[in-house]
């Protein structure tokens, strides 16, 4: 599929891209998407959970009285998790919450995201945008001219590091700047527009020929 480049004033080049058919235009599958999602945040989590237990928590070992001829219950120690201050039984322990998922299934729930957001019009390319200094209001402007002011907006920038470029962007709030080979299936899901610099749009054309 054709994409027309744009600049940073919102106008036409009279440039194109070659949007991969195979990726963009491609049936999503939200099955994988929500697995890849669901494994992503999994992931962000520290799971570093702790309460302690009956072993742990402070307060004397003794017997409160003994077993029979009180009358009452019988009763263990102050640890005890039916009394205040005693411990939690089957609490939450540190543990890894990230699982597995197979590289081809990650793989086409990102082709089924960018498949999303081809078909509702959400991607935008724009020129290789070239700053001699960082410059938030610079890269607003531009947003506001591509109408995508005040959307969460994904910056898709090509294989190479752009200092100036992500100092300017990361100040805004609802703007994520990323390299086109660490994007994952969450953040294009979360995005509302995807701005994709015309570097990182041709390098898709170019793996799907390879």
């Amino acid at each position: 599929m054709q994409a027309d480049v744009l600049n940073i004033e919102g106008k036409k080049t009279g440039r194109t891209v070659e949007l991969p058919e195979e990726i963009f235009g491609a049936e999503p599958n939200d099955h994988v998407i929500y697995l890849a999602v669901k494994q992503y945040l999994a992931a962000q989590r520290q799971g570093t959970h702790k309460v302690k237990t009956r072993l742990e928590v402070k307060g004397s070992s003794k017997k409160l009285h003994r077993q029979k001829g009180t009358g009452g219950s019988r009763k263990g120690n102050l640890r005890n998790p039916l009394y205040k201050g005693g411990g939690t039984i089957f609490g939450p322990k540190p543990r890894d919450y990230d699982f597995k998922l197979n590289r081809k299934v990650k793989d086409l729930a990102k082709i089924s995201a960018l498949a999303h957001k081809a078909k509702a019009g959400a991607i935008v390319v724009v020129e290789d945008i070239k700053l001699d200094a960082p410059k938030t209001k610079t890269f607003t402007d531009a947003l506001t001219k591509l109408n995508a002011a005040g959307k969460k907006v994904l910056f898709v920038l090509p294989a190479e590091y752009d200092r100036n470029l992500y100092l300017s962007l990361r100040n805004l709030p609802k703007v994520e700047g990323t390299v086109l080979t660490d994007i994952n299936t969450y953040d294009i899901v979360n995005a509302e527009v995807l701005v994709l610099s015309e570097g990182a749009a041709k390098i898709f054309a170019e793996n799907e020929e390879a």
